[in-house]
This record gives structure tokens, C-alpha cells and sequence, in this order.
């Protein structure tokens, strides 16, 4: 599993693959990783990431995040893994790369890898 992640994030830095995330989903990785990264390494690591055209990072209102919560009660879903399906269906994203079960029964969204 962890060749496959690192397969995966080595295609997305060049530029093999067009990806998307949230700020919120962003703020989780730089939370993980905060244990394993100086603050140095993950400030330049964010820079690197928004300077990519093929990494597209969604911001999240007020609004949106709220009406996510009411999706993630009405799918028993975490919060943020709602707000992934949200974003994904407003913005006609239809996979996912993720080792999350929660997303093993969702509609319309396949799972990669």
C-alpha cells in the first residue's frame, strides 16, 4: 500500500495526473504530516502544491461545509468524507483515490487505486 501511495503521489507532482482536494482535506494531510515533517519542509511542501496546474484545490464556505455536515448524517459519514462527495458531484468528479472504507459503498464515485 505504501508503494502504490507513493506511485500515486510521484504521477500527480509530474503532472500524470489532474487532481482535486478541499482546503479542509489539505489541513488533514498537513496534520498527519506534521509529526513526520519539520515546518519548513511542509510550508514549502503547501507552496509546491498550489504552485501545480494540475492540482486543483477547492476552498469551502460556510455553507458548504454546513451542508455537508447534513449529507454526512444522511450517508452515516464522516464530516469530511461528505464533504469529498459534495465537492466531488459539484465539480463532475467521479473517483477518488483513497484507502478509506467508508467510500467502498458510495454512488457513483469508484475508488482508486
Amino acid at each position: 500500500m505504501k508503494q502504490q501511495a507513493q506511485q500515486i503521489l510521484t504521477n500527480i507532482a509530474r503532472g500524470k495526473e489532474q487532481v482535486a482536494t478541499t482546503v479542509i482535506h489539505l489541513s488533514e494531510t498537513i496534520n498527519i504530516l506534521k509529526h513526520a515533517m519539520t515546518t519548513e519542509q511542509l510550508t514549502r511542501l503547501l507552496r509546491a502544491l498550489y504552485m501545480h496546474d494540475n492540482i486543483t484545490i477547492h476552498g469551502v464556505t460556510h455553507e458548504a461545509y454546513l451542508a455537508a455536515i447534513e449529507l454526512a448524517d444522511d450517508l452515516k459519514l464522516e464530516p469530511n468524507d461528505a464533504l469529498a462527495i459534495s465537492t466531488m458531484k459539484q465539480n463532475n468528479i467521479t473517483q477518488i483515490y483513497t484507502y478509506d472504507q467508508d467510500f467502498n459503498n458510495t454512488q457513483n464515485i469508484t475508488k482508486l487505486p
